[in-house]
């Protein structure tokens, strides 16, 4: 499944409009090596032949050489000589277009331009689905989860490899960091989706992620895990409609697991 990068399609706009830019000079500049071969064939043409038999005769000798078809008229001396200028001009001409064009093409900002091009009618129509905001140890076992539960399931996280092995299992991924820009959870549908569950570690990120998403979406279904009693008050407040306190649950299995083993 191809990414959406959330930041990379800015620079990825810009060096395409720069492609073009630099397609459209490399076309001027074979045109203008095309003119020159033929204005030049055809003031060497010696022949008798009108004018504008000449300029034909030249234009299509050019055009063959910008080709590289290899199908001439008859030259004489003169005019071969004129042609291995032409043609190493031409060469020289192309050479530079190909690796300014290719380099372009080739960098990472336009590969994920490219990506969000095909990503972007599938999030644009996105809705009640689950959005999984991190994709480490926890967060690949929720996504595996819900999927398996028949849900459709959006991974956003900030780490290139997390979202890239999201993406190799054939999750749709969003490649940004929920917890600054309130842009990425927009760009994820929270207003449109069903549920939203945080599985990242670091406290204060938990915080604003559920804020944002709570304030997008206020009827947003957000499951969250907290580090203790008083950041699930937080995390309550700031819009979590559950709030799992990870030491509380394990005790609690583990107490159960006891009171199971002395009946």
């Amino acid at each position: 499944m191809p990414i959406y990068h959330f930041l990379e399609p800015r620079l990825g706009r810009v060096q395409v409009r720069e492609w073009r830019c630099r397609a459209w000079h490399a076309l001027g500049m074979l045109l203008l090596v095309l003119f020159g071969c033929t204005v030049g064939l055809a003031i060497l043409d010696k022949s008798v032949d009108p004018l504008t038999q000449k300029a034909f005769v030249a234009l299509w000798n050019a055009t063959n050489l910008i080709t590289t078809l290899g199908d001439f008229t008859h030259l004489d001396d003169g005019q071969k000589r004129f042609m291995l200028v032409a043609m190493f001009s031409a060469l020289v001409v192309a050479g530079l277009a190909i690796s300014r064009l290719s380099g372009i093409l080739s960098a990472e900002a336009v590969m994920a331009h490219r990506e969000n091009r095909s990503m972007e009618r599938t999030l644009d129509h996105l809705a009640h689905h689950v959005v999984v905001i991190g994709f480490g140890a926890l967060g690949r076992l929720v996504a595996d989860r819900l999927r398996a539960a028949g849900e459709h399931v959006l991974v956003v996280d900030r780490d290139s490899d997390h979202a890239g092995l999201a993406s190799e299992l054939g999750y749709l991924v969003l490649l940004g960091d929920a917890g600054i820009d309130d842009g990425v959870l927009q760009r994820a549908r929270v207003a449109t989706a069903k549920a939203l569950v945080v599985t990242t570690e670091e406290p204060d990120r938990k915080l604003a992620i559920t804020l944002i998403a709570h304030t997008i979406n206020p009827q947003l279904q957000i499951a969250v895990t907290g580090d203790n009693s008083q950041r699930g008050q937080l995390l309550h407040r700031a819009g979590a409609s559950d709030v799992v306190i990870a030491d509380d649950l394990i005790a609690g299995t583990l107490v159960n697991r006891l009171g199971k083993t002395s009946g």
